[in-house]
């Protein structure tokens, strides 16, 4: 099994979702994110990290608010949003890193 690290390392843009289970916008944009990552399916990864069980990746990228994106590729940080995103201007993002 790969590792957050080997995963955020990789050539293909990496779409992270940092998310909390009791967090109302986050239960929005989950169906979205997921959207976006089938229709972009081979040509970018996406994870979801729920930043309650998972406090040392939040704190290691400075996550202050949920949902927030990150954007990683060959281990660099491409983006980062917090907040809601339209599934439009998501795909669109994404679409930039290729």
């Amino acid at each position: 099994m790969e590792t957050f690290q080997q995963i955020i390392n990789g050539d293909k843009p990496v779409l992270v979702d940092f998310y909390a289970t009791w967090c109302g916008p986050c239960k929005t944009m989950s169906p979205i994110v997921e959207a976006v990552g089938k229709e972009m399916s081979g040509q970018i990864r996406v994870l979801k990290v729920d930043v309650d069980k998972n406090q040392a990746v939040a704190n290691a990228f400075q996550i202050q608010a949920v949902p927030t994106f990150i954007v990683f590729k060959n281990g660099k940080i491409l983006w980062k949003q917090p907040g809601r995103i339209d599934k439009m201007s998501l795909k669109q993002k994404m679409m930039s890193f290729l």
